[in-house]
Protein backbone atom coordinates (compact mmCIF):
# COMPACT_ATOMS: atom_id res chain seq x y z
CA UNK A 1 0.00 0.00 0.00
CA UNK A 2 3.16 2.54 0.61
CA UNK A 3 4.68 1.80 -2.82
CA UNK A 4 0.53 2.20 -4.47
CA UNK A 5 0.58 6.05 -2.56
CA UNK A 6 4.23 7.16 -3.57
CA UNK A 7 3.51 6.01 -6.82
CA UNK A 8 -0.09 8.18 -7.13
CA UNK A 9 1.55 10.96 -5.61
CA UNK A 10 4.50 10.92 -7.15
CA UNK A 11 2.75 10.10 -10.83
CA UNK A 12 0.46 13.48 -10.04
CA UNK A 13 3.56 15.33 -9.55
CA UNK A 14 4.92 14.53 -13.11
CA UNK A 15 1.69 15.68 -14.55
CA UNK A 16 1.67 18.41 -12.52
CA UNK A 17 5.41 19.78 -13.59
CA UNK A 18 4.37 18.97 -16.86
CA UNK A 19 0.97 21.16 -17.22
CA UNK A 20 2.42 23.68 -14.71
CA UNK A 21 5.73 24.32 -15.82
CA UNK A 22 6.48 23.05 -19.42
CA UNK A 23 3.87 22.63 -21.68
CA UNK A 24 3.01 26.42 -21.06
CA UNK A 25 6.33 27.51 -23.16
CA UNK A 26 6.38 24.41 -25.38
CA UNK A 27 8.91 22.52 -23.23
CA UNK A 28 8.67 18.91 -23.29
CA UNK A 29 9.96 15.90 -21.36
CA UNK A 30 11.85 12.97 -22.42
CA UNK A 31 11.27 9.90 -24.40
CA UNK A 32 7.84 8.80 -25.26
CA UNK A 33 5.86 11.46 -22.75
CA UNK A 34 8.03 14.13 -25.08
CA UNK A 35 6.36 12.60 -28.35
CA UNK A 36 2.94 12.43 -26.34
CA UNK A 37 3.65 16.50 -25.76
CA UNK A 38 4.58 17.39 -29.44
CA UNK A 39 1.30 15.34 -30.77
CA UNK A 40 -0.89 17.22 -27.61
CA UNK A 41 1.08 20.83 -28.56
CA UNK A 42 0.51 20.24 -32.51
CA UNK A 43 -2.95 18.48 -32.99
CA UNK A 44 -6.41 18.30 -30.70
CA UNK A 45 -5.68 15.53 -28.74
CA UNK A 46 -4.96 15.22 -25.43
CA UNK A 47 -1.50 14.93 -23.83
CA UNK A 48 -3.15 12.30 -21.69
CA UNK A 49 -4.72 10.06 -24.00
CA UNK A 50 -1.97 10.03 -26.69
CA UNK A 51 0.56 9.12 -23.75
CA UNK A 52 -1.34 6.33 -22.69
CA UNK A 53 -2.02 5.20 -26.32
CA UNK A 54 2.12 4.84 -26.68
CA UNK A 55 2.91 3.56 -23.96
CA UNK A 56 0.19 0.45 -25.06
CA UNK A 57 2.72 -1.15 -27.25
CA UNK A 58 5.08 -1.29 -24.71
CA UNK A 59 3.75 -2.36 -21.93
CA UNK A 60 2.24 -5.56 -23.85
CA UNK A 61 6.36 -6.61 -24.51
CA UNK A 62 7.17 -5.42 -21.30
CA UNK A 63 4.82 -8.22 -19.65
CA UNK A 64 6.16 -10.85 -22.05
CA UNK A 65 9.95 -9.51 -21.15
CA UNK A 66 10.06 -7.82 -17.72
CA UNK A 67 8.72 -8.78 -14.68
CA UNK A 68 5.41 -8.45 -14.05
CA UNK A 69 5.44 -6.68 -10.81
CA UNK A 70 7.51 -3.77 -12.11
CA UNK A 71 5.20 -3.78 -15.01
CA UNK A 72 2.02 -3.03 -13.24
CA UNK A 73 3.30 -0.93 -10.80
CA UNK A 74 4.79 1.41 -14.35
CA UNK A 75 1.41 1.05 -15.63
CA UNK A 76 -0.29 2.04 -12.92
CA UNK A 77 1.95 5.14 -12.93
CA UNK A 78 1.40 5.63 -16.30
CA UNK A 79 -2.66 5.64 -16.17
CA UNK A 80 -2.59 7.68 -12.87
CA UNK A 81 -0.20 10.30 -14.96
CA UNK A 82 -1.99 10.58 -17.79
CA UNK A 83 -5.57 10.88 -16.01
CA UNK A 84 -3.76 13.82 -13.92
CA UNK A 85 -2.56 15.06 -17.59
CA UNK A 86 -5.96 15.62 -18.59
CA UNK A 87 -7.48 16.62 -15.59
CA UNK A 88 -4.95 19.26 -14.37
CA UNK A 89 -5.69 22.84 -16.30
CA UNK A 90 -2.38 23.84 -18.88
CA UNK A 91 -2.15 26.77 -16.87
CA UNK A 92 1.68 28.64 -16.64
CA UNK A 93 2.57 29.51 -13.15
CA UNK A 94 5.89 31.24 -13.87
CA UNK A 95 6.10 33.43 -17.61
CA UNK A 96 9.37 32.91 -17.38
CA UNK A 97 10.73 29.52 -19.77
CA UNK A 98 13.88 29.19 -18.20
CA UNK A 99 12.80 28.74 -14.85
CA UNK A 100 9.79 26.94 -15.69
CA UNK A 101 12.57 24.53 -17.40
CA UNK A 102 14.46 24.22 -14.04
CA UNK A 103 11.79 24.07 -12.10
CA UNK A 104 9.39 21.48 -14.15
CA UNK A 105 12.41 19.37 -14.65
CA UNK A 106 13.50 19.31 -10.93
CA UNK A 107 10.13 18.44 -9.80
CA UNK A 108 9.68 15.85 -12.98
CA UNK A 109 13.09 14.30 -11.58
CA UNK A 110 11.51 14.58 -7.59
CA UNK A 111 8.58 12.37 -8.81
CA UNK A 112 10.91 10.10 -11.17
CA UNK A 113 13.23 9.15 -8.61
CA UNK A 114 10.25 8.20 -6.47
CA UNK A 115 8.83 6.04 -8.73
CA UNK A 116 11.99 4.03 -9.69
CA UNK A 117 12.72 3.57 -5.55
CA UNK A 118 9.14 2.01 -5.51
CA UNK A 119 9.44 -0.48 -8.16
CA UNK A 120 7.96 1.43 -11.22
CA UNK A 121 9.36 3.43 -14.29
CA UNK A 122 7.61 6.25 -16.40
CA UNK A 123 7.54 3.69 -19.14
CA UNK A 124 8.09 4.95 -22.71
CA UNK A 125 11.76 4.47 -23.11
CA UNK A 126 12.92 3.48 -19.95
CA UNK A 127 10.93 -0.38 -21.01
CA UNK A 128 12.70 0.46 -24.01
CA UNK A 129 15.96 0.94 -22.40
CA UNK A 130 15.84 -2.33 -20.08
CA UNK A 131 15.02 -4.72 -23.01
CA UNK A 132 17.89 -3.24 -25.31
CA UNK A 133 20.34 -3.86 -22.00
CA UNK A 134 19.41 -7.39 -21.48
CA UNK A 135 20.82 -7.94 -24.65
CA UNK A 136 23.88 -5.93 -25.18
CA UNK A 137 25.79 -4.28 -22.28
CA UNK A 138 24.58 -0.40 -23.54
CA UNK A 139 24.98 2.30 -20.34
CA UNK A 140 21.02 2.50 -19.91
CA UNK A 141 22.03 6.41 -19.16
CA UNK A 142 23.75 6.84 -22.94
CA UNK A 143 21.03 5.05 -24.32
CA UNK A 144 18.34 7.19 -22.86
CA UNK A 145 20.00 10.50 -23.88
CA UNK A 146 20.24 8.83 -27.69
CA UNK A 147 16.68 8.13 -27.61
CA UNK A 148 15.69 11.42 -26.09
CA UNK A 149 17.93 13.68 -28.26
CA UNK A 150 15.89 12.40 -31.16
CA UNK A 151 12.85 14.20 -29.46
CA UNK A 152 14.64 17.52 -28.41
CA UNK A 153 15.84 17.39 -32.05
CA UNK A 154 12.70 17.53 -33.55
CA UNK A 155 11.08 19.74 -31.33
CA UNK A 156 13.63 22.25 -32.66
CA UNK A 157 11.78 21.80 -36.40
CA UNK A 158 8.19 21.45 -35.16
CA UNK A 159 8.39 24.40 -32.31
CA UNK A 160 11.55 26.39 -32.17
CA UNK A 161 15.03 26.04 -31.14
CA UNK A 162 14.97 27.79 -28.26
CA UNK A 163 12.50 25.56 -26.62
CA UNK A 164 14.22 22.50 -27.87
CA UNK A 165 17.77 23.86 -25.81
CA UNK A 166 15.26 24.66 -22.50
CA UNK A 167 14.41 21.23 -23.55
CA UNK A 168 17.34 20.01 -22.94
CA UNK A 169 18.19 21.69 -19.27
CA UNK A 170 14.91 20.48 -18.09
CA UNK A 171 15.92 17.19 -19.29
CA UNK A 172 19.53 18.17 -17.33
CA UNK A 173 17.83 18.69 -14.50
CA UNK A 174 15.43 16.18 -14.30
CA UNK A 175 18.07 13.53 -14.64
CA UNK A 176 20.14 14.95 -11.98
CA UNK A 177 17.40 14.62 -9.36
CA UNK A 178 17.08 11.31 -10.04
CA UNK A 179 20.59 10.33 -9.85
CA UNK A 180 20.51 11.98 -6.41
CA UNK A 181 17.39 10.11 -5.17
CA UNK A 182 17.88 6.69 -6.62
CA UNK A 183 20.90 5.59 -8.09
CA UNK A 184 22.92 6.83 -11.34
CA UNK A 185 24.44 3.62 -11.71
CA UNK A 186 22.75 0.63 -13.71
CA UNK A 187 24.12 -2.08 -11.05
CA UNK A 188 24.52 -1.64 -7.06
CA UNK A 189 26.57 -4.05 -4.84
CA UNK A 190 24.64 -5.29 -1.66
CA UNK A 191 26.67 -6.67 1.16
CA UNK A 192 23.94 -8.07 3.60
CA UNK A 193 25.16 -9.12 7.75
CA UNK A 194 22.43 -10.95 9.27
CA UNK A 195 21.72 -13.85 12.00
CA UNK A 196 19.00 -14.79 9.60
CA UNK A 197 21.50 -16.22 6.38
CA UNK A 198 18.85 -18.48 5.67
CA UNK A 199 15.76 -16.84 5.67
CA UNK A 200 17.46 -13.84 3.69
CA UNK A 201 18.97 -16.04 1.12
CA UNK A 202 15.84 -18.29 0.57
CA UNK A 203 13.84 -14.96 0.37
CA UNK A 204 16.11 -13.60 -2.39
CA UNK A 205 16.36 -16.98 -4.26
CA UNK A 206 12.07 -16.58 -4.59
CA UNK A 207 12.29 -13.14 -6.36
CA UNK A 208 15.63 -13.20 -8.20
CA UNK A 209 18.22 -14.79 -10.21
CA UNK A 210 21.34 -13.57 -8.97
CA UNK A 211 24.02 -15.49 -7.78
CA UNK A 212 24.58 -14.64 -3.95
CA UNK A 213 28.26 -15.30 -2.14
CA UNK A 214 27.61 -16.03 1.96
CA UNK A 215 30.34 -15.68 4.19
CA UNK A 216 31.09 -16.23 8.27
CA UNK A 217 31.06 -13.04 10.11
CA UNK A 218 31.98 -12.28 13.68
CA UNK A 219 30.83 -9.24 15.82
CA UNK A 220 34.31 -7.85 17.26
CA UNK A 221 32.81 -6.33 19.94
CA UNK A 222 29.70 -9.02 20.78
CA UNK A 223 31.38 -12.25 19.26
CA UNK A 224 27.92 -13.24 18.14
CA UNK A 225 28.37 -15.01 14.61
CA UNK A 226 26.87 -13.74 11.79
CA UNK A 227 26.56 -14.54 8.04
CA UNK A 228 27.69 -12.23 5.26
CA UNK A 229 25.58 -12.29 2.28
CA UNK A 230 27.14 -10.44 -0.97
CA UNK A 231 25.17 -9.81 -4.47
CA UNK A 232 24.89 -7.61 -7.27
CA UNK A 233 21.58 -6.59 -8.71
CA UNK A 234 20.35 -4.37 -11.15
CA UNK A 235 19.30 -0.83 -9.76
CA UNK A 236 15.29 -2.00 -10.83
CA UNK A 237 15.80 -4.94 -8.51
CA UNK A 238 16.91 -2.65 -5.77
CA UNK A 239 13.40 -1.74 -4.15
CA UNK A 240 12.27 -5.18 -4.11
CA UNK A 241 15.61 -6.52 -2.71
CA UNK A 242 15.33 -3.68 0.08
CA UNK A 243 11.50 -5.12 0.78
CA UNK A 244 12.99 -8.91 1.40
CA UNK A 245 15.36 -8.08 2.98
CA UNK A 246 13.16 -6.27 5.80
CA UNK A 247 10.49 -8.40 5.50
CA UNK A 248 13.26 -11.99 6.42
CA UNK A 249 15.03 -9.27 8.89
CA UNK A 250 14.06 -5.85 9.92
CA UNK A 251 17.26 -6.01 11.64
CA UNK A 252 19.79 -6.98 9.06
CA UNK A 253 22.49 -4.27 8.59
CA UNK A 254 22.89 -3.80 4.68
CA UNK A 255 25.34 -1.42 2.98
CA UNK A 256 23.99 -0.55 -0.83
CA UNK A 257 27.41 0.52 -3.25
CA UNK A 258 27.12 1.91 -6.09
CA UNK A 259 29.00 -0.62 -9.05
CA UNK A 260 30.93 0.78 -11.79
CA UNK A 261 31.46 -2.41 -13.71
CA UNK A 262 31.01 -6.01 -13.24
CA UNK A 263 33.59 -8.29 -15.02
CA UNK A 264 32.17 -11.90 -15.86
CA UNK A 265 28.74 -13.50 -16.16
CA UNK A 266 25.63 -11.42 -15.16
CA UNK A 267 22.48 -12.19 -15.79
CA UNK A 268 20.82 -9.09 -17.38
CA UNK A 269 17.70 -10.25 -17.51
Amino acid sequence: MNNVIVIFLASVLVAFAYNMFLLPHNILSSGVSGIAMMIGLKTPLNTGVVNLVLNLPLFIIGFMKLGKRFMINTLFSVAVTSVALILIPISPISKDPILSSVFGGVLAGIAGGLIFRFSASAGGFDIIGLLLTRKKEFPLGNLLFMMNSAVIFVSGFLFSWDAALYTMLSMFATGKVIDTIHTRHLKVTLMIVTSQGDEIKNALFSKLVRGITVVDGEGAYTKEKRKVLFTTISRYELAEVKRLIKEADPKAFVNITETIEVLGYFRRE
